[in-house]
């Protein structure tokens, strides 16, 4: 339950004078609809006992019926408000818990955005902030406001009725009503999660169909896709059958609940009435306000159904959501800086083990140096550790004598640029994908970057800088889109260039200019490059290999 509280501190914390508006006006409809019936209740009894007993003709309706209207009409207007001002509450909660959600996952390590598949993530992070949009509206503010009419109430039935009716619908309707809702919802937690879970795949298999249709019908395989569809809307479905079932069973449960607190209220009303203790009339105010506060309890029934997606939610969200601690950050007293690497390797993530035995070298303004070795030596992770987004498994690693990761974020990012070997581009006019990396950038900027890479020509004939590109770059072939990466990190002018394989998927003629065009762009950078094709370990000024550690050397670390 601990994130669930969590989620609910940071829904409330931006918006806690709207709540509270809003659980306000709830408390008032329930206050307003257990008076409206209390108060009717006893209208029609006493109108009937002053009748009865030759005083209907100085019996004063006018009273009685003018608060009834007033409490009817004022009920519905409370009602309004109350949903007016917690939906306009709940959506800009929301609306921030999404903004801090996108804030948390960019600041997540490189490797874990890395990981992230763009349709599954979306969908699960779409589908869990759905899930919790309910939290406030559903759970938190009517069940408090329940709890506090309930108390309310029993203490007007006291004061106007008599204690023992009051003790009935304190009892009945604060112990039970919690007892079936803890007991409701540990038997729909699990079949909520299913469905939830059954819901997140639907979705994700329904995209996976549409988005690999081609090659689905190309290898036959679109009647398996449309079986695993089908399989997981059948799974979602079972399991929502099972909550609806829950749903109803608690819902009975609850109904026989209220009518229990009815049945002992009327047999505590009668039995004080015909003691002399109470007047009929004052009996009829403790049945209908026991009647009325059934409204108080009902939100118990829907929450039972949402529980167990919510703490599901809440516990994907809140780790994506925490502030991670940093340190501040060191400045430094000059662009042109050089990289100072001592004694330095990396553990894998999986193993804990070094990747490769450790290396020491240095890099000045100007130079290149290459890191080269067999396939998962760890090359692509040391240029990630240059960057500044890992930790150091051991040895230095300094930029302009400080520590990598302990350089202000900011000045990190107008220093170094990396181009990974997965290249992103996003839809939108090449000129956009340019000016990610420098927003400022002149069309003239734009046009040197590409002619550096050797794609001006191939852009021209597209129709240049303003033309669209599709979905992750769509319209451009691979080594196209490639070089188009690398223009768009010469934009930045850094100081140090970190270069995963920059020449992949180019023929060696190419290659060959391409690294050209990217030195005469950036004279002055210190380039560090994984490198694995003979064009490149050429370009390089000087290699450094990275002997991957054997399990030999791990098992006898001192022979």
């Amino acid at each position: 339950m601990r994130p669930l509280v969590q989620i609910i501190r940071i829904l409330l914390a931006g918006e806690r004078r709207a709540f509270a508006q809003g659980m306000a006006l709830s408390a008032v409809v329930l206050i307003m609809g257990g008076a409206l019936l209390a108060l009717s209740g006893w209208f029609i009894i006493a109108a009937a006992a002053a009748g009865m007993i030759g005083l209907g003709i100085i019996f004063n309706v006018f009273a009685p019926s003018a608060m009834v209207r007033f409490l009817a009409l004022g009920r519905t207007v409370a009602r309004y408000g109350e949903r007016l001002t917690t939906h306009d509450a709940t959506l800009r909660a929301l609306s921030n818990l999404r903004v801090r959600l996108l804030h948390g996952v960019l600041t997540s390590p490189y490797r874990q955005i890395e990981r992230l598949r763009a349709s599954v993530f979306l969908n699960r992070v779409t589908s869990d902030v759905d899930a919790l949009d309910g939290l406030a509206l559903r759970l938190v503010l009517p069940g408090v406001a329940g709890l506090l009419v309930i108390g309310l109430t029993a203490l007007a039935v006291a004061l106007l009725v008599h204690a023992a009716i009051a003790t009935v619908i304190l009892l009945g309707y604060g112990i039970g009503p919690t007892l079936v809702f803890l007991c409701g919802q540990s038997r729909a937690d699990a079949p909520s999660r299913k469905a939830q879970a059954g819901s997140q795949a639907l979705r994700s298999r329904m995209i996976d169909l549409i988005a690999a249709r081609e090659e689905l019908i190309a290898f036959g395989q679109m009647p398996a896709a449309r079986a695993n569809v089908a399989r997981a809307a059948d799974f979602q479905s079972k399991n929502q059958s099972e909550i609806e079932r829950i749903e109803r069973a608690m819902g009975l449960w609850l109904d026989l609940m209220g009518w229990a607190v009815v049945a002992f209220a009327l047999g505590a009303g009668a039995s004080l009435a015909q003691a002399g203790e109470i007047s009929a009339a004052q009996a009829a105010i403790g049945i209908f306000a026991a009647l009325a506060l059934s409204e108080a309890v009902a939100p118990v029934r829907r929450a039972l159904s949402e529980i167990g997606r919510m703490r599901s939610a809440a516990k994907r969200i809140v780790p994506m959501i925490e502030e991670p601690r940093v340190e501040r950050g060191s400045l430094l007293d000059h662009d042109t800086v050089s990289l100072v690497v001592q004694e330095f390797s990396v553990t894998s993530s999986m193993s804990n083990h070094p990747l490769f035995e450790p290396v020491s070298f240095s890099l000045e303004a100007g130079e290149t140096v290459a890191l080269t070795g067999r396939s998962g030596c760890g090359k692509s992770t040391a240029l990630l550790h240059a960057a500044g987004q890992g930790m150091l498994s051991c040895g230095v690693l300094k930029l302009g004598g400080i520590d990598v990761v302990r350089i202000d974020a900011e000045l990190r990012v107008r220093l170094i640029a990396m181009v990974p070997q997965r290249h992103a581009l996003v839809a939108g006019t090449i000129a956009e994908n340019l000016r990610l990396a420098a927003p400022e950038a002149t069309e003239a900027e734009l046009w040197a970057a590409l002619q550096a890479v050797q794609l001006d020509e191939t852009i021209r004939r597209k129709g240049g800088v303003d033309a669209r590109l599709g979905f992750r770059g769509a319209g451009l072939s691979g080594g196209e889109g490639r070089r188009l990466v690398l223009a768009r990190a010469l934009l930045r002018k850094p100081s140090l260039l970190l270069l995963d394989e920059p020449t992949e998927g180019l023929d060696a003629p190419l290659a060959k200019q391409v690294l050209k065009g990217i030195r005469a762009t950036l004279p002055d950078a210190a380039i560090l490059m994984a490198a694995h094709r003979p064009e490149e370990v050429a370009f390089a000024d000087r290699v450094v290999y990275l002997s991957p550690v054997m399990s030999a050397d791990l098992d006898n670390p001192h022979p």
